[in-house]
């Protein structure tokens, strides 16, 4: 490897390396605040809390890969024409194809990198992501009783507090009432102040009261055939402890297998099996509507449609209702009674309404499977897109950056964002051209890679020719030179 290698090498993997964590960042911020509101409040421990920090952010690593490709590219060329080293490379007869050739193949390398992560990774982070944040929106909110209003987040309690001093977290003004029984407000215990804390484990509220009094309403009771009522018990107390079991608001991790079948939790041969599955099915589906219609209508008995088969002979039958590709409809309706036609007629809307509702049934279960069929569909041509947009961007941003001729992180930043929006809108176009079943699943998720790659031969071919594309003055001059003729052939016709 010679040492323009090295230092071509040395100088992209530095950006990469950058651009990819902020990339990574930016994106983690913004699904953390997609889902700030089931995060916050639920008193999750730092290793749930880094758990979820890590899945999410390795499921952005095959969207956050193309960007930093393409910034990375775009900084180390841009750095390299600003400083003139690109220049000194053209002078000693180096092409700029030659200066590219020792970073494609580590480009290369990177889109074969996001395929496997992509493919292997990704559905197993996704899986887990999906569990745990699903986890973490069934866990009940940690326990935070308001002043003045009844709690009821413990299950079988309602508690109430009038006061709580802020420095010593003393409770004012206690009220509890206990539906463990489940009958009714029987049993409330009053006190005048008292702590709250949790035990050591944190499965078990504890309260301890002071200066109070408990409340028992009794029930009628049977002792030796005599029946005895007694309407309540009162019991004061100067200090007691009250312990509630905390069920339900542990973090209950649920078993990862109930979302093992969706679409993005799945590898490029689960996505394949399932497709063809789906697809069979889905032909299964029309080929029994086609069958039904077929033995309703045209194969179906014709002296079914009309009489039964006893109170008809086949003369009769022939003279009235000859084959299905000769009969007229006017003539053997004509032909029968006034019973036969009130028969024929329900019958025939008898049948009409069993084979509409047999095809709305159908046609309903065909969209479904058709709308799932999509997604997998998209979901598998994403795991290319996602990879071989690493390579476009880099033929993009290579030469954009010799062109600009601009380093560090201003101008680049600026032209990476915008051609990465505009990749970002088409594709998502595409893809929801594709769930709405408008075009093929191979043209929607593949249409920015042909708009791109145009895009990519032409920005090199440029760069190439030491183009002043990018250059605003070249502009200036062209305008004004066109101005000048314009006037010359204005005088002329004149």
């Amino acid at each position: 490897m010679k040492r323009l290698d090295l230092l071509l090498i040395k100088s992209f993997l530095g950006p990469l390396v950058l651009t990819f964590f902020m990339v990574i960042f930016i994106l983690l911020m913004q699904f953390l605040w997609k889902y700030i509101d089931d995060l916050v409040g639920k008193g999750l421990d730092f290793k749930v809390i880094a758990e979820f920090l890590l899945y999410s952010s390795a499921s952005m690593v095959p969207m956050a890969l193309p960007l930093a490709v393409l910034l990375s590219s775009l900084m180390t060329f841009g750095n390299l024409a600003e400083n003139l080293e690109l220049l000194a490379f053209k002078s000693s007869g180096v092409a700029l194809t030659r200066i590219m050739s020792s970073l494609f193949f580590v480009v290369i390398f990177i889109t074969f990198a996001a395929f496997f992560f992509a493919n292997t990774v990704m559905p197993v982070s996704n899986l887990k992501l999906r569990t745990l944040l699903h986890d973490i929106k069934r866990q009940r909110p940690e326990l935070q009783i308001q002043p003045g209003i009844f709690d009821n987040t413990m299950e079988g309690y309602s508690i109430r507090i009038g006061d709580q001093d802020s420095k010593t977290k003393l409770l004012k003004d206690i009220w509890i009432y206990d539906h463990t029984d489940k009958a009714g407000n029987v049993s409330v215990t009053v006190a005048d102040s008292g702590y709250m804390k949790m035990s050591s484990d944190e499965k078990q509220l504890i309260l301890t009261l002071y200066n109070g009094n408990s409340y028992v309403e009794l029930q009628k009771t049977r002792k030796r055939g005599k029946t005895k009522t007694y309407p309540h018990r009162r019991d004061r107390f100067a200090k007691r402890e009250v312990i509630i079991e905390m069920t339900g608001f542990g973090l209950n991790r649920s078993d990862q297998n109930i979302w093992k079948n969706s679409f993005s939790m799945m590898n490029l041969k689960q996505l394949t099996h399932y497709e063809d599955s789906l697809d069979k099915n889905i032909g299964q589906l029309y080929n029994s509507v086609d069958n039904l219609i077929t033995r309703s209508t045209l194969k179906k008995e014709k002296k079914n449609m009309i009489k039964s088969k006893a109170s008809l002979d086949s003369t009769e039958l022939a003279s009235i209702v000859p084959e299905y590709h000769k009969i007229n409809i006017d003539t053997a309706y004509n032909g029968l009674t006034r019973t036969q036609k009130r028969r024929a007629i329900n019958q025939a809307i008898n049948l009409a309404r069993s084979n509409k509702s047999f095809v709305t049934t159908n046609s309903n279960t065909i969209g479904y499977k058709t709308k799932m069929l999509r997604r997998y569909q998209i979901e598998k041509h994403r795991k290319f897109t996602l990879a071989l947009s690493c390579l476009i961007f880099f033929f993009i941003g290579a030469p954009l950056g010799a062109i600009i001729r601009k380093g560090g992180l201003g101008m680049p930043v600026i032209v990476s964002v915008l051609f990465f929006l505009v990749w970002y809108m088409i594709s998502i176009t595409g893809e929801k051209f594709v769930r709405e079943d408008m075009i093929t699943p191979f043209s929607g998720m593949w249409i920015s890679t042909f708009i791109l790659v145009p895009l990519g031969i032409f920005l090199s071919y440029k760069a190439s020719t030491d183009s002043v594309i990018m250059n605003i003055e070249s502009y200036f001059t062209f305008f004004k030179k066109l101005r000048t003729k314009l006037r010359k052939r204005i005088l002329q016709v004149k």
